[in-house]
């Protein structure tokens, strides 16, 4: 598990790194086993203040479209650097407005065994088109519960972080 600490001097690196300008902030970072996904803010474009909310949205993702091509070589710069530094591959998000984008993402694989009632709900999925594999209604799977319990998988990553915090400091260390 990554702790907040680190995570903490992982977005001082990232905010001290990139070029000025890239980001007007960055919203968040979030970091596994295989990769670190930086998260930030582009300003909005102006649109008029008779804007409808379609032409507001389109005008965001034009933005996000220009923002991505124009700092294409400078994020895979320190992106290397960074995949170099921290042993993870590196992804990039933005946020503009309402709007948000991933430029990139790991798809990492993941084993697992799971017995016949659990391989059925996935074959379900396969047989009504949710998915086209087993593997992508997995993945379907995941997505539903972290739609669902997003306040359930926070607290439980805190609870988490509190339990690394004790054993820290449990009696061996001194």
């Amino acid at each position: 598990m990554i702790t907040s600490d680190k995570v903490e001097k992982l977005r001082g690196w990232f905010s001290g790194r990139l070029p000025e300008g890239i980001y007007s902030e960055i919203i968040d970072l979030t970091v596994d086993r295989e990769e670190i996904t930086v998260l930030g803010r582009i300003p909005e474009p102006s649109v008029g203040d008779g804007a409808t909310p379609a032409e507001r949205e389109a005008a965001a993702e034009g933005r996000i479209a220009e923002f991505r091509e124009r700092t294409r070589e400078q994020r895979m710069e320190v992106a290397r650097e960074a995949e170099r530094r921290y042993g993870r591959k590196v992804s990039w998000a933005v946020q503009c407005g309402d709007t948000k984008a991933s430029f990139t993402n790991v798809s990492a694989p993941v084993m697992t065994r799971l017995r016949q009632p659990d391989r059925i709900v996935l074959d379900t999925l396969v047989d009504a088109g949710v998915a086209r594999s087993r593997s992508e209604a997995l993945a379907w799977c995941v997505r539903m519960v972290q739609k669902h319990s997003d306040t359930w998988l926070a607290d439980l990553r805190d609870s988490l972080e509190k339990v690394k915090q004790v054993r820290e400091q449990g009696p061996d260390k001194e």
